[in-house]
């Protein structure tokens, strides 16, 4: 149902309608010399090398209020705090399911309306860079983001 398509040094998360439902960004090491990590990634990726994980980021919530053209009214903003209200609750609960107690919030560099959130995630064992390995470690996690309408 996952698949993941590498694009640079990170991947692109893909559901099942092909659309993107996040990235995928390794951890790679500590890469030395650092003026050669884009060749010694690239050598990694050719050579399947295995890592522990990384960082996995998808969007949190869109908030749907900051839109230079938005006019509406106050009824339509509640209704609309209040969603992302319940969805910060379901966030908070994946986080304490899964014990993920490190996380970062950012906005969205697509979209100001939006803020995405970065947690690490470890592989269950050292897991070559393969984009089908690396998504079957990955699939239990993404399986619980959507069961939570997270994605």
């Amino acid at each position: 149902m996952w698949k993941l398509d590498l694009d640079e040094e990170y991947f692109r998360i893909f559901d099942s309608k092909k659309l993107i439902a996040g990235y995928f960004d390794p951890d790679y090491g500590d890469l030395y010399p650092k003026e050669n990590s884009e060749e010694i990634i690239s050598q990694m990726l050719k050579n399947h090398d295995k890592i522990t994980g990384g960082f996995i980021m998808v969007p949190m919530v869109k908030f749907g209020l900051f839109d230079s053209d938005l006019k509406t009214d106050l009824d339509k903003v509640e209704t609309q705090v209040n969603s992302v209200l319940d969805r910060l609750k379901r966030w908070r609960k994946f986080l304490s399911k899964t014990n993920i107690k490190i996380h970062y919030v950012r906005i969205s560099h697509t979209d100001q309306d939006m803020l995405t959130i970065t947690f690490p995630f470890k592989f269950s064992k050292a897991t070559p860079l393969d984009k089908k390995e690396m998504i079957v470690e990955m699939a239990p996690t993404l399986d619980l983001l959507q069961k939570l309408n997270l994605l």
